[in-house]
């Protein structure tokens, strides 16, 4: 397959993620606690170990892989997130922001990232230092989501962290939906065919438990089975359309999930309502069920819908748009001209809305060229956490103004001045902790 085509799609969406992974991993480090943050994490470091092997780019890939490993210790709760092991990550990020930047310069992907694989393996399987939590496990204790259905039984295997998260969605509003999908026998990209289910599903809420795993689905290691614990404020009954309209999905079932605490078993059982959905059964039936919707919900799918209406445009384009609207206002000034000599009524009229509409249009391109100033500034808290570390200062470092808009030009060259006078106020402008409290200043400054 010819990939040369996505390059740009690529180029772009891998330094955006990468760019998320930074402000995630801060906001992580802050809140180790936040589940939500780490998903975010997860999922976003995900896209780009697809996005890479699809593109062929390997090494970015089998790096990005590394530290998923450590990212889905995070999620089992066998590994404290500390600075330690953040700094490392960070790392990480660096080099793959290298590596793509490499490939967008045309030198390949000639970095050197074997050091950071070794640092990720060895947090990985670090088991008696003080990163690694002290876990004493309950013997013979498992936690399952036990799925009972006339046609099949599966067990997906969920620890305590998968619990935790599962009991705090649903204190928050959320739906726990298993999803069961049944691909048709004779489908011939399973994998890819997988990808598309799993993107549907996650546009709607968190996948929290995939069988198979992701990597069994990349190398296509699995049947025609795909069972999946989604968190959604959807209903269990519009998962249900919103995959059964998937091409080559042949049957698909779902269920609602509870998680009950049985201290004395020490066991998390889920008791499920399954309901088997066939594509048969819809495709020759003309009842539906009456969906019966509040105005709020109705709000909330309509917000959904919105979300992802924005499209990517080079820059070159809107600097085109830019002169033809330009040379239409010149041509506007001639015009009036005319009019002025010809002093004809219905042209005048004529004329003034074309004004109204160039106006118009001049002012629209002209915000399209705007830019909010958190382009430049979200690079600017892993810098200074970075220049904390290295300078054993604590700073607190606050943004505001950063929904402020201007030209993209002018955010284009702001940016390095900026990063000169950051650093110089962290070097010169605050002392080290030390000396701030024998000043009988705060320690942070």
């Amino acid at each position: 397959m010819d990939t040369s085509q996505y390059m740009g799609m690529f180029l772009e969406e891998s330094m955006d993620n990468l760019q998320t992974l930074n402000e995630a991993l801060l906001d992580l480090e802050q809140e180790p606690d936040n589940i939500e943050k780490l998903n975010q994490i997860f999922r976003v470091a995900h896209s780009i170990k697809g996005m890479s092997a699809t593109m062929g780019f390997n090494n970015i890939s089998e790096l990005t892989h590394k530290m998923e490993d450590v990212l889905s210790e995070f999620r089992d709760g066998s590994l404290k997130v500390t600075s330690e092991v953040v700094t490392v990550l960070f790392d990480c990020l660096d080099t793959l922001e290298k590596m793509v930047s490499n490939v967008e310069l045309g030198n390949g992907e000639e970095v050197e990232y074997k050091v950071i694989i070794e640092n990720l393996e060895k947090i990985s399987n670090l088991t008696e230092t003080f990163i690694k939590e002290e876990i004493k496990p309950k013997e013979n204790v498992e936690n399952y989501v036990n799925l009972n259905s006339e046609q099949n039984k599966i067990n997906l295997l969920l620890n305590e962290y998968d619990n935790s998260v599962i009991k705090q969605a649903i204190e928050n509003g959320y739906n726990c939906i298993n999803v069961e999908i049944i691909l048709r026998e004779d489908t011939l990209l399973k994998s890819a065919r997988a990808f598309l289910i799993v993107q549907e599903l996650e546009a709607q809420g968190e996948i929290i438990k995939s069988l198979p795993s992701t990597e069994d689905i990349e190398n296509e290691q699995f049947e025609n089975e795909l069972d999946f614990l989604l968190l959604t404020k959807k209903s269990k009954e519009e998962i249900q359309e919103l995959t059964i309209n998937i091409s080559e999905v042949d049957k698909v079932n779902v269920a609602y999930v509870e998680v009950n605490n049985h201290a004395e078993e020490a066991v998390a059982e889920a008791v499920v309502e399954v309901i088997p959905y066939n594509k048969e059964i819809v495709n020759n039936t003309e009842t539906k069920p009456k969906k019966v919707e509040t105005h709020e919900k109705k709000k909330e799918l309509n917000n959904n819908k919105r979300a992802h209406q924005s499209v990517r445009v080079d820059l070159q384009r809107i600097d085109k748009l830019m002169n033809m609207v330009s040379e239409l206002v010149i041509y506007r000034t001639r015009l009036e001209q005319i009019v002025i000599n010809d002093k004809s009524q219905e042209l005048a009229e004529t004329l003034e809305q074309v004004e109204r509409t160039t106006s118009d249009l001049q002012d629209l391109v002209m915000k399209i060229r705007m830019l909010p100033l958190d382009v430049v500034f979200n690079r600017f808290p892993r810098m200074i956490r970075d220049l904390s570390v290295d300078l054993n200062k604590e700073i607190n470092f606050v943004i505001e103004g950063a929904e402020t808009e201007l030209d993209s030009t002018v955010i284009d060259e702001i940016g390095e001045p900026l990063i000169h006078l950051l650093r110089n106020a962290a070097d010169h402008g605050i002392e080290s902790k030390e000396e701030r409290i024998a000043s009988g200043k705060d320690p942070v400054g």
